[in-house]
């Protein structure tokens, strides 16, 4: 497909915003999101529940405009769940083309074996009081590089036993950059979290969401 076919193709968008980004090994650095409408999981934590149906269906070369207008470097598609929209592997492909470094962050319900090799995916592996631990696509994990991450996010002490039964189970310490242990916000005790992981020398990298720490946590467009 050639870049003026790509650049006439649509994606269903709910928002696109330049702010911080507030989570994993970015954390901090100026970033623009690009936030897919649509999702097919209900977990119990989401804070995004507006992209399921909030949404306008916007051209490649819209949504680029906005990139070079933002002199965005660093891009994060996100949702809801993008890789329910197939226009989006067309869309990163050419971002990656322009130039831009591009993550990618998904449920990890569907199958991550199509993405641009060039995009670093953040995916997500559902825990028990998610709602949503059958979804887990296991068949993702061998397309996981060095480069990709994967998002645990933690509401409880079963759900870090599950996550040490994981890392043992398919060593995923050894097959991605880093493995990203997010508290639900506002739930569990960060000071509990910290001893369990310094108790297992787990190797995890604890964070939690800068965004809902600068503003408001229910705060949109951050």
């Amino acid at each position: 497909m050639s870049t003026d076919q790509r650049l006439e193709l649509n994606l269903k968008i709910n928002e696109i915003f330049y702010s911080i980004q507030g989570e994993s090994t970015y954390a901090g650095l100026p970033c623009l999101f690009i936030r897919l409408m649509g999702c097919d999981l209900r977990c119990s934590y989401c804070d995004t529940e507006y992209a399921f149906f909030e949404g306008k269906s916007k051209s490649l070369s819209e949504i680029l405009s906005v990139a070079q207008q933002q002199g965005a470097s660093l891009i994060e598609v996100t949702g809801g769940e993008p890789l329910l929209q197939r226009n989006v592997h067309p869309l990163m492909s050419l971002l990656c083309d322009e130039g831009y470094e591009v993550l990618i962050e998904t449920s990890g319900a569907h199958d991550i074996s199509k993405i641009d090799p060039r995009v670093k995916v953040i995916m997500d592996l559902k825990c028990p009081s998610s709602g949503e631990l059958e979804r887990n696509r296991m068949e993702n994990i061998p397309y996981l590089k060095k480069k990709d991450q994967l998002k645990f996010v933690m509401g409880s002490r079963e759900d870090y036993e599950w996550l040490k039964g994981m890392i043992q189970t398919h060593q995923l310490n050894e097959r991605v950059g880093a493995i990203l242990v997010s508290p639900v916000f506002g739930k569990i005790d960060l000071q509990s979290m910290a001893k369990w992981i310094l108790e297992d020398h787990l190797p995890v990298r604890f964070q939690v969401q800068l965004h809902k720490i600068i503003w408001e946590p229910m705060t949109r467009g951050v």
